[in-house]
């Protein structure tokens, strides 16, 4: 009889570990997928540039955070990517975003406050802003209010 119960047990303790080991995993995984599509959606800048005297528009890529200089490599100053909706400027010699970068928000240096995320180049409180709740440009409808970066969070 207490053969069977130890038996029991061992095989209990077994089945918990690994079902704690298949949910840990299956978080890291979600997780992580979650984090691709972040760095998928931040990894490049298509810069919208003219060639010669055509209209053309050709494409040219710089990796988001590329390393520049202001006298001797400045590859982001100034320049506008991915349709006109990215301003790049180098800053503390990486290429950012003006427009969007937190840390270097409508020019280098300027931090948002926490609870502020850079939107079109302005600081905003995204905790509170039905224009922009939870994110830049993610906007409540039907008159509910933004709390808490969430939409109709009463």
């Amino acid at each position: 009889m207490a053969n069977t119960i130890l038996k029991l047990t061992i095989i209990l303790s077994l089945l918990i570990s690994l079902s704690l080991f298949v949910s840990s995993n299956d978080d890291d995984k979600n997780h992580h997928d979650m984090e691709d599509e972040d760095e998928e959606e931040q990894e490049y800048y298509v810069l919208d540039t003219h060639h010669g005297s055509r209209s053309r528009f050709l494409a040219s890529i710089i990796k988001k955070g590329r390393q520049c200089n202001r006298e001797t490599n400045n590859i982001c100053n100034g320049v506008r990517a991915n349709k006109g909706k990215d301003l790049l400027f180098c800053c503390k010699k990486h290429c950012r975003n003006v427009l969007s970068d937190k840390n270097n928000c409508n020019v280098c240096g300027n931090k948002c406050k926490q609870g502020e995320r850079c939107c079109n180049g302005v600081c905003t409180n995204v905790l509170s802003n039905v224009r922009h709740c939870g994110k830049c440009k993610k906007e409540c409808s039907n008159g509910d209010p933004c709390g808490n970066g969430f939409c109709g969070y009463a």
